[in-house]
């Protein structure tokens, strides 16, 4: 088993940041109640709140499947506040894979570490 973190970047979109907020709240109620495999999620703002990082990190592959299949249902809603790129880091399994390819979210295999 592999290690996953994931990065989301957000510049929100003018009027938006209530909306992003409101949705965050909701998602972040999921991942306690429903997320096994969840290591880390946290959101943190720049000082005038145009933009947001998501931090994340995931025991493994396919607890990042199973976060995904548990938020699934926001991520159109939250997608739309923001210009949103974002990284995943590690070892993704072929499942991970393929629900990556194709999206805007880039993955880093690792190299070094200590």
């Amino acid at each position: 088993m592999s290690e996953i973190q994931g990065i989301a970047r957000f510049r929100f979109h003018e009027g938006l940041i209530g909306e992003f907020k409101r949705l965050s709240e909701e998602c972040m109620e999921i991942v306690r109640a429903k997320d096994t495999g969840t290591l880390q999620y946290e959101i943190y703002f720049n000082d005038d709140q145009s933009e947001a990082i998501v931090l994340e990190r995931y025991r493994d592959s396919e607890a990042l499947v199973e976060h995904l299949a548990n938020v699934g249902h926001l991520m159109e809603a939250i997608l739309a506040t923001a210009s949103v790129s974002g990284e995943v880091l590690g070892e993704a399994n072929a499942e991970l894979r393929a629900m990556l390819a194709g999206s805007e979210v880039r993955l880093f295999a690792p190299f070094q570490s200590m």
